[in-house]
């Protein structure tokens, strides 16, 4: 990869996959792949998985194809940061702790070290692994344990003023899971998802999928 060059969004999504895939077949004592296993694992094409890998720099002369274990540690070094960055949910209602529960864990270079809530009988507890502490608190906190990201799950109403206090006390990137669309100052990564659109987008190829066979 040439240096300093910034990757697009959907080429590091598609990094994660492959390296989120590419774990699971280690673990499976899978030790090679070819780029069409990996496509077909991604339901994506051959051709894009290989543009994918020549874009950071990865080739493999081997006839068995990618060493998988050396794959691994090529897109971890390409999308991770070498220090590693403290990351913090805000709002620990049931879509909170779901969040919670998911993520600790999967990745040594994110830190789950917070969460945040304005529920007295949450506040000072440790919740599915992880302390929740008074959201009057976060600007504090944030300075405090150094977490870069937040991972917002707070209820629609509280979206907008929540991203803004954030952003304020120094959050540097946000993932949205509100209905809200939130906008944030230039040098703050903002990344929106929302369930519906996902749903819609699953329900429009089945109704596709449905014409043909009838």
């Amino acid at each position: 990869m040439m240096q300093n060059m910034k990757l697009p969004g959907k080429t590091v999504e598609r990094l994660s996959e492959y390296r989120r895939i590419l774990l699971n077949l280690l673990a499976e004592k899978k030790n090679y792949i070819y780029s069409y296993e990996l496509a077909a694992l991604l339901h994506i094409t051959a051709v894009q998985v290989r543009r994918d890998l020549m874009l950071i720099g990865y080739s493999s002369g081997a006839r068995k194809g990618y060493d998988i274990r050396e794959l691994v540690e090529t897109i971890g070094r390409i999308i991770d940061s070498e220090e590693g960055l403290n990351v913090a949910i805000v709002g620990m209602g049931n879509l909170g702790r779901a969040v919670a529960s998911y993520f600790r864990g999967k990745r040594s270079k994110l830190n789950l070290v917070a969460s945040f809530d304005n529920d007295p009988q949450k506040i000072n507890k440790v919740i599915s692994g992880v302390k929740c502490f008074d959201i009057k608190t976060m600007e504090q906190t944030i300075r405090d344990l150094n977490i870069s990201i937040a991972i917002l799950t707070v209820p629609p109403d509280a979206a907008k003023n929540t991203c803004d206090e954030i952003v304020r006390y120094g959050i540097r990137g946000i993932l949205n899971f509100t209905t809200v669309s939130l906008k944030v100052p230039p040098d703050v990564y903002l990344e929106e998802y929302d369930m519906i659109t996902s749903i819609e987008k699953v329900a429009y190829f089945v109704k596709e999928n449905l014409k043909t066979q009838g």
